[in-house]
């Protein structure tokens, strides 16, 4: 008698699929002019509290303008909370949002100095949302911004030191 999983298996592997997806959906080049803006979220294992550090700051900085001059990836606005990052990201036509990612939480994780011989140091994966034309860009800014207050890590949005703009993204 053959296992739910087994049977499971023939049914999703029933039909042939084609894994040769293009870089990026074709709809994004038929509902956006330019290259649309994404806003991503990835968070650290179990929600590790290693990230709002100086070292963490920095290598993301230099991460970012390093993506923008041999990439040419656009970071925009950003805020490193402790467990978390949020960052707004443009890159060109032939831009793939899941290795750069993977990319940079590598860079994070090595000036955090933390290794997966010490343990799984991401949350699989990251969040990531197209912003369509109808949307604030400067509204979700403003509510991503807020998190450091909302967390009581800080009384202002301008005292906390982990947050800034990269390259300046419009909208538009």
């Amino acid at each position: 008698m053959a296992t739910t999983a087994a049977v499971l298996f023939k049914v999703l592997y029933r039909f042939p699929v084609n894994r040769n997806f293009p870089r990026r959906p074709p709809r994004l080049g038929r509902i956006f002019a330019t290259s649309p803006v994404y806003f991503v979220t990835f968070c650290t294992h179990k929600r590790q509290r290693f990230l709002a550090k100086d070292e963490v700051h920095t290598a993301f900085v230099l991460f970012a303008k390093r993506a923008e001059e041999t990439f040419n990836v656009a970071v925009g606005r950003y805020v490193i909370m402790p467990d978390h990052v949020h960052l707004f990201v443009r890159g060109d036509y032939n831009f793939r949002l899941g290795p750069s990612i993977g990319a940079l939480k590598q860079a994070l994780a090595k000036a955090g100095m933390l290794s997966r011989a010490k343990g799984q140091v991401w949350q699989e994966g990251f969040f990531e949302h197209v912003l369509r034309s109808n949307e604030s860009y400067s509204q979700k800014w403003n509510y991503v911004r807020e998190n450091p207050v909302r967390a009581g890590l800080v009384k202002s949005v301008v005292d906390w030191p982990y947050q800034g703009e990269i390259v300046y993204i419009n909208r538009a």
